[in-house]
């Protein structure tokens, strides 16, 4: 895919953390750490729901779609990050930014909306049990994973599409480490107000009435949970939700940092820092927190790795 105007530049130099050199190694050696662990741990997590039974449950299978978004991400950024760090090169193709941008604005909005139908489910699991299975039957839970992706996905064709036109005049040096729509829209020598306002139609969209749906869950879910008698109860309660809201709080709480920062001259320089925690550790830190704390993916991942282990056992005692 090209930019279809011809005052746009063939390359994009991504600055990201060039004005300080000496940080660049770290900042590889941490990337590459972080991005290994969470291909591992968001893959674990896929494998184990499609694999093990005991989780073809509409919580693993949400799980599931959000470790496939976090790895999508962190792929989509983070191989072109550790290039730029490692050479004096640091530029992008055109067309790679374009995908990047595009692929970006796609899961970022995605995920947004999941987070939201995750929260729906725990509302419905601790609200309404008795009737949870009938609430999220299997056709509710792929039309919800599929109005997710295809809401991310139009959201990302259009404002990225609106971005892709504008003409940017030959600039082509970005102040940060990836391709983002704000960014780019920088760098345009025209009006972008129509831009700025597909954006911040998309941003309530996409990122403040999820934001509302998860809040109003869990303000029922905390009515419920206080309605317990037995300590036992709000315990497993709690567990029940508790990964969720950690995941959210590090997606949500990373987005409200990046973009309603004060515009001071060092605000810049933290929001690449931030956006480095978004795509680079939030990704290995779901996985995590779902595996730490859940007994259920524990259990599963004992399991298959004894099965694993005693079909090689048996393979080998029958040579």
């Amino acid at each position: 895919m090209e930019i279809a105007n011809a005052s746009s530049p063939e390359v994009f130099v991504l600055l990201a953390f060039s004005s300080r050199p000496s940080l660049e190694p770290i900042l590889f050696v941490l990337a590459l750490g972080f991005y290994v662990v969470s291909l591992l741990g968001n893959g674990t997590i896929i494998l184990v729901s499609c694999v093990d039974v005991h989780l073809h449950t509409p919580m693993y299978f949400f799980l599931a779609n959000l470790s496939s978004l976090d790895v999508s991400l962190a792929t989509s950024i983070v191989p072109q990050f550790l290039v730029n760090l490692w050479g004096p090169q640091k530029t992008i193709s055109c067309g790679g930014c374009v995908v990047q941008f595009y692929i970006s604005h796609w899961l970022g909005a995605t995920e947004c909306v999941l987070l939201a139908v995750m929260s729906y489910d725990r509302f419905a699991a601790i609200c309404r049990p008795l009737q949870y299975t009938i609430i999220m039957h299997p056709r509710l839970c792929l039309s919800l994973a599929f109005i997710s992706w295809l809401g991310g996905l139009i959201n990302s064709m259009v404002g990225s599409t609106l971005t892709m036109l504008l003409p940017l005049c030959g600039n082509n040096r970005i102040d940060h480490f990836l391709c983002e729509m704000p960014l780019i829209m920088q760098l345009a020598c025209v009006d972008t107000s129509l831009n700025e306002v597909e954006m911040y139609v998309a941003s309530f969209i996409f990122v403040v009435l999820p934001l509302g749906l998860i809040l109003v869950s869990y303000g029922h879910i905390a009515c419920a949970v206080l309605k317990i008698s037995s300590a036992e109860g709000r315990r497993k309660a709690f567990n029940t939700c508790s990964s969720h809201v950690a995941v959210v709080a590090l997606f949500y709480g990373s987005i409200i940092f990046m973009y309603l920062q004060p515009a001071k001259s060092n605000s810049h320089e933290r929001g690449k820092f931030l956006a480095l925690f978004y795509t680079v550790v939030t990704p290995m830190l779901n996985p995590l927190i779902y595996t730490l704390r859940n007994k259920d993916v524990k259990k599963a991942l004992r399991r298959l790795v004894l099965e694993k282990s005693c079909g090689f056992v048996g393979t080998r005692g029958h040579i």
